[in-house]
């Protein structure tokens, strides 16, 4: 049986506890001063890759996280690293804002790199649920892609992976190499203990740029707006038809 090289990618976003908030320029979200966690489909990633290290270990050669993002997004990646994945690297591309493609440009040069040949991400991102960067990374390395996957499982040369269908599971196999993206289903992240993160805060963490895989930054959307979601109205009782009409006059809706 072939070697597993597990690479995950994953991405800061905002926490997923706190309530978004339009900046003034109405051009995205506002994160000033907002707490940033990893992506909650990318942690589950993060634990897939863990557990499948723990349940095939005469098998597992490597388990590498990724992210392309600021420094800051170090955060995610100690994160990982105290949880039991082995390395990890960090794509520094400063401040700049990143389509899927892009990403998937860049993860498809650190797959080359690193000579992976499983890649797990989160099925989509929380901030954009853009839900492209999987599809797009497949697409470019030639590879079969298991989307929404709740159950991952190794026969073996082959990845047996359980998908979410409208109305049920379908189930699928294929040799490797392949590219998973998770859903909800598929595992509970575990938390890390103090000690273990304490350890990950000294950890070496691989850093690379853009520039360093050859790929270059292009932007081809444009962000005209972004609004608040429409408030719901407040329900109204009615006693009868007569109150009903009333009602509907009132609020000139006839």
């Amino acid at each position: 049986m072939s070697k597993l090289r597990v690479l995950v990618g994953v991405k800061r976003t905002l926490d997923y506890m706190l309530k978004p908030r339009i900046n003034p320029a109405k051009t995205g979200v506002d994160l000033a001063g907002q707490k940033m966690s990893i992506n909650p489909f990318c942690d589950i990633a993060v634990e897939e890759a863990i557990r499948i290290k723990e349940t095939q270990k005469d098998r597992v050669e490597d388990t590498l996280v990724v992210t392309a993002g600021p420094s800051a997004s170090e955060q995610i990646l100690r994160q990982s690293l105290a949880k039991g994945i082995q390395r990890a690297s960090l794509i520094d591309v400063g401040n700049k804002e990143l389509e899927p493609l892009s990403v998937a440009k860049l993860l498809k040069a650190t797959v080359e790199k690193e000579k992976s040949n499983l890649v797990i991400l989160g099925k989509q991102a929380i901030d954009d649920d853009a839900h492209q960067t999987g599809g797009m990374l497949a697409a470019m390395l030639g590879w079969p892609q298991f989307t929404s996957a709740s159950k991952v499982a190794f026969e073996g040369d082959k990845v047996v992976v359980t998908r979410e269908i409208d109305g049920g599971a379908e189930t699928l196999s294929s040799p490797l190499p392949a590219v998973i993206t998770t859903d909800l289903r598929l595992n509970v992240p575990r938390f890390a203990n103090l000690a273990k993160v304490m350890k990950a805060r000294k950890a070496p963490l691989g850093k690379l740029t853009p520039e360093d895989l050859g790929v270059p930054i292009e932007n081809r959307l444009q962000t005209l707006s972004v609004e608040e979601p429409v408030s719901k109205r407040q329900s109204i009782m009615v006693k009868n038809v007569d109150e009903f009409v009333k009602t509907l006059k009132e609020l000139k809706a006839l």
